[in-house]
């Protein structure tokens, strides 16, 4: 499946895989994965109840028409890099009743995946979720996936001090914490600007992408004749991505 229906995008992937197989990946000892739409297939649908009742929250909290409220949470988005930012910059809201009602969502959607815990499982080394969202929510999910017992720790929200990707600081704040050789890892993530960061530190990337569309960059996507530099590799199945760079255990 492609990211369009003329064909460009599936061209696009193929440059990527028809790659050496390790290309990038031969030095890397740390593997940091973004979690909504990334670790999970968005054709699960399981971040538009996150959407949903994010805008739910700010109607409330500000006394706003539902619609107003969504315009108001799509515009931080785009502008801060995630709409709890927005939130607390621009209505110095505290974030922790505004994650407990947005990540308060039906995970019965999400799928068990077995087959990508194995590949996870295989990967070299240490193993990080980096998410704008809360720990909880990405243990609750991560769990739900069966690989939560596969990563080191989670870099959350609020251990970036409410800083999102793809600010610098964010990533920063993460190398800090977790002793991360930039040179020495990996970055996987569904945003492709969430991505220059991690290029210009050093790291290999991988944009997993999909048909989901909740930014104006998604859509962008599918205008690319070839991936922006910072983007070293596309996949749209990560289980079978991580297969394809596996390397044999030293």
């Amino acid at each position: 499946m492609g990211i369009d229906d003329n064909g460009e995008a599936d061209s696009i992937g193929a440059q990527r895989m028809n790659a050496p197989a390790r290309a990038g990946f031969d030095r890397t000892e740390v593997w940091i994965f973004d979690l909504d739409n990334t670790l999970y297939p968005a054709e699960c649908n399981l971040f538009a109840q996150v959407d949903q009742r994010m805008g739910e929250f700010i109607a409330r909290y500000l006394g706003v028409p539902f619609q107003q409220a969504r315009h108001l949470q799509k515009t931080y988005y785009r502008q801060f890099g995630t709409t709890l930012s927005g939130l607390m910059r621009i209505h110095n809201m505290d974030p922790k009743n505004f994650l407990d009602y947005v990540h308060d969502i039906d995970l019965s959607v999400l799928p068990e995946m077995p087959d990508l815990a194995t590949e996870i499982e295989k990967l070299p080394g240490r193993r990080l979720i980096f998410t704008n969202g809360s720990r909880r929510h990405a243990e609750n999910v991560a769990g739900k996936l069966g690989v939560l017992h596969l990563f080191e720790d989670i870099c959350d929200i609020a251990a970036c001090e409410f800083v999102p990707k793809p600010d610098a600081a964010a990533f920063d704040r993460m190398i800090r914490l977790h002793g991360v050789d930039a040179s020495e890892a990996a970055m996987f993530e569904d945003m492709p600007h969430n991505l220059e960061v991690p290029h210009a530190l050093g790291m290999s990337t991988v944009l997993v992408h999909s048909n989901y569309m909740d930014h104006p960059v998604q859509a962008d996507i599918k205008r690319w004749t070839s991936p922006p530099d910072h983007v070293h590799h596309m996949t749209e199945d990560l289980t079978a991505f991580l297969r394809s760079i596996q390397r044999p255990r030293e």
